[in-house]
């Protein structure tokens, strides 16, 4: 049981970010607070837009490999820009991931 209070003072604009953080968390404001004042590391969660763009991202990793692969034989040089463009964006996802 949590029965303590503990209060903070901070600006308007801080506390609504604090909010939306939460929120975007999935969590009460206070639960926030917690776990950041505890470090525990908060992951938001994930819109429906960005996991709409996530999707989008691997299809055009795997469809930019593809391309690479068609075209190993005939223009090398092209398959290597292309390989290194879908080898940015799998570091991307891999950012995204964490």
């Amino acid at each position: 049981m949590k029965r303590e209070v503990i209060q903070i003072r901070c600006s308007i604009y801080e506390k609504k970010l604090l909010k939306k953080r939460a929120a975007r968390a999935g969590i009460s404001l206070s639960e926030y607070l917690r776990s950041t004042a505890f470090e525990i590391n908060m992951v938001e969660r994930i819109t429906p837009e960005q996991l709409e763009c996530y999707q989008m991202l691997i299809q055009y990793k795997n469809n930019f490999m593809r391309i690479s692969n068609m075209f190993k034989k005939r223009d090398p040089k092209l398959a290597r820009n292309v390989e290194a463009l879908a080898e940015e964006i799998r570091q991307h996802l891999y950012n995204f991931k964490r």
